[in-house]
């Protein structure tokens, strides 16, 4: 199974937002993620669709936008049309989960639903056959260079493994802390997609050299 990359942005460096996202799609990166915080739903304010659009003129990888915000249904359409490609919203932040992944759908996006470390995978079951993306999230979303919670990681591989069960072809995204000395373990877990900021761009040696640890590391072993 490949696993892709997802770099996020929030971890770039804003100066030269539109030279950080060539960077890193020349370094084979697969998607570009843009981390959303409104300062309510978690104690960090980041970026808008302005940005999102800025991304958008920057490359031509799919954007993977994931929104950390309180009733994110009246900003759905203004992400989409900056240019989401992907677009998450939080299942404990969404009062109608259904209503909003049909209208991410609905605006041309692919829909996904995140959860906080603490939210079990049951959250899903009801939409399991509507959504594109689950991102589990293996932080408590709010700030960008935190440790990746290794409790987690039974909770991806039995989203994988139900994933598998119900025959469905959605993501498993995993985002927080991913990082060279942990990628292998998180991809043996079940993850399809990794979000790394930290250890793409804000690697010592660049981007391009970020994405390539991260792909050693979970390169197969002959």
């Amino acid at each position: 199974m490949t696993v892709r990359l997802a770099p996020s942005i929030l971890s770039c460096d804003f100066g030269h937002l539109d030279r950080e996202i060539r960077a890193a799609e020349a370094a084979g990166a697969d998607w570009i993620h843009v981390d959303v915080m409104d300062g309510r739903f978690v104690p960090n304010l980041t970026l808008g669709p302005i940005v999102v659009a800025a991304a958008r003129r920057a490359t031509r990888l799919p954007i993977d936008v994931h929104l950390m915000i309180v009733d994110p249904d009246h900003l759905l359409e203004a992400f989409v049309k900056a240019g989401a490609d992907r677009l998450s919203v939080h299942v404990e932040a969404v009062p109608h989960l259904q209503r909003a992944i049909a209208r991410i759908r609905e605006l041309g996006a692919l829909p996904g639903v995140a959860l906080n470390p603490h939210t079990p995978i049951e959250n899903l079951r009801w939409v399991f056959g509507d959504i594109d993306t689950a991102v589990v999230m293996t932080v408590n979303p709010g700030f960008g260079g935190q440790a990746l919670l290794p409790a987690i990681l039974p909770k991806i591989e039995a989203l994988a493994q139900w994933r598998r069960a119900e025959d469905r072809s959605f993501e498993i995204v995993v985002d927080g802390g991913v990082d060279a000395r942990n990628a292998a373990a998180v991809a043996r877990a079940g993850a399809t997609v990794l979000v790394a900021g930290n250890a793409a761009f804000g690697h010592p040696q660049g981007v391009a050299a970020g994405l390539a640890a991260l792909r050693g590391a979970i390169a197969p072993r002959a």
